[in-house]
């Protein structure tokens, strides 16, 4: 009976903490929502059982975390099944008056077919897939991520194409073809990605942005999964930025500044080479879904390949999303990544199966998991409310 009484007790206390309704996140264009979707279900079971448990406040804080804005991803499904998906999700968010972010992740060949590979099997495939996206999205308002890692990990990269790099073509042709395809619909916006500050320079992701269609869609996105802080990704953003408007002006990109020089130095380049306009430049969202402390820095010694991008301990959600960021290139700070779904299994160079710094072994990419949701949410920066 007591067993009974606590489950009710603890059904009753999770639909009045989902019932709260998330905080409006204004956008720039209309003055919409950022879109809340559905959470995944496991982050409802863990809910439930933190309730069981007595333990409400941290049963408060992952609520809070997933009735915040974030991303809604597509990537397995049949084009006939992405355009039914995409189009409920921007169904359900126009009639909430808000704007979805739709990261999509079909590319062929994704993430050098490791912890998240897939992808369409071809080109032609690829675009079937495309063309039903923009079906799906019709004239309804959204913000595309368009691949995470497609243009910061090319199939050249990961020693997989051939000495014509013919894999590697077809990657950016792909890229463009979504471009073309989507951006041109009313109300979306797209964004290419850039990988992360701690990756490829300035002068390395900007030649590969021209080349996959940047100057024809809104701009392009960084950090996605990854941990970097915000000022470091809002500083990469305003270079790139500034690297690809001094390229449609005849400039060459290996003359651009890059993110380890000195800012003064930069922003006196930038003052000297780019003459145009904000508003004609290419503009940039960031996540800071898992940023609020930044990155991890792996015990010295500890481990042959630390995978620090892998499921870090200690680490909390960022700012939450917004698109009133106080920069005329940076058009939104968003969660792209799902806080609290795994990375993958992390090794860190040894045999596994456990992550010998948690303990444990990790969920698969993807899944939810519960200690590290917790663990986001609990050293959230700035805090959960």
């Amino acid at each position: 009976m007591r067993s009974r009484i606590r489950a009710l007790v603890a059904a009753a206390a999770l639909g009045v903490l989902l019932a709260v309704p998330s905080a409006p996140t204004a956008v720039a264009h209309g003055g919409d929502r950022l879109y809340t979707p559905p959470a995944n279900p496991d982050a409802y079971t863990q809910i439930a059982g933190l309730l069981r448990d007595g333990r409400y406040a941290d049963a408060h804080k992952i609520s809070a975390m997933i009735r915040t804005p974030q991303a809604v991803w597509f990537g397995t499904q049949t084009p006939a099944e992405v355009r039914k998906g995409v189009a409920k999700t921007t169904k359900d968010a126009a009639r909430e008056h808000a704007v979805p972010v739709l990261a999509l992740y079909n590319v062929p060949g994704r993430d050098c077919a490791n912890y998240s590979g897939g992808g369409a099997s071809n080109t032609a495939e690829y675009q079937e897939w495309v063309d039903a996206i923009a079906a799906g999205i019709g004239t309804r308002p959204a913000m595309v991520i368009l691949e995470p890692d497609s243009l910061a990990l090319v199939p050249s990269d990961c020693g997989q194409d051939d000495a014509e790099q013919t894999l590697t073509a077809a990657r950016f042709a792909e890229i463009n073809y979504a471009v073309d395809a989507l951006e041109p619909l009313r109300g979306t916006r797209v964004y290419l990605d850039t990988g992360h500050p701690n990756w490829h320079s300035v002068n390395s992701i900007a030649p590969r942005l021209i080349r996959g269609g940047v100057q024809r869609a809104t701009g392009f996105f960084t950090n996605a999964s990854n941990y970097q802080t915000e000022d470091a990704s809002n500083w990469y953003g305003t270079l790139i930025s500034s690297c690809i408007a001094f390229a449609s002006a005849g400039g060459d990109t290996a003359a651009c500044p890059n993110q380890w020089w000195p800012r003064e130095d930069a922003r006196a380049w930038i003052s000297a080479n780019v003459t145009a306009s904000p508003a004609d430049m290419a503009h940039f969202v960031t996540d800071t879904s898992r940023n609020g402390l930044g990155p991890w820095t792996p015990p010295a010694g500890k481990y042959t390949n630390a995978e620090d991008w892998c499921n870090p301990p200690g680490r909390g959600l960022g700012d939450r999303p917004t698109t009133r960021t106080g920069s005329a290139l940076q058009d939104a700070k968003l969660w792209i990544k799902i806080p609290g779904e795994s990375d993958g299994s992390c090794f860190r160079g040894t045999a596994g199966p456990e992550d010998p710094e948690r303990g444990m072994i990790d969920p698969v990419a993807g899944h939810w998991f519960p200690e590290q949701a917790l663990e986001l949410a609990t050293l959230a920066s700035p805090p959960l409310h």
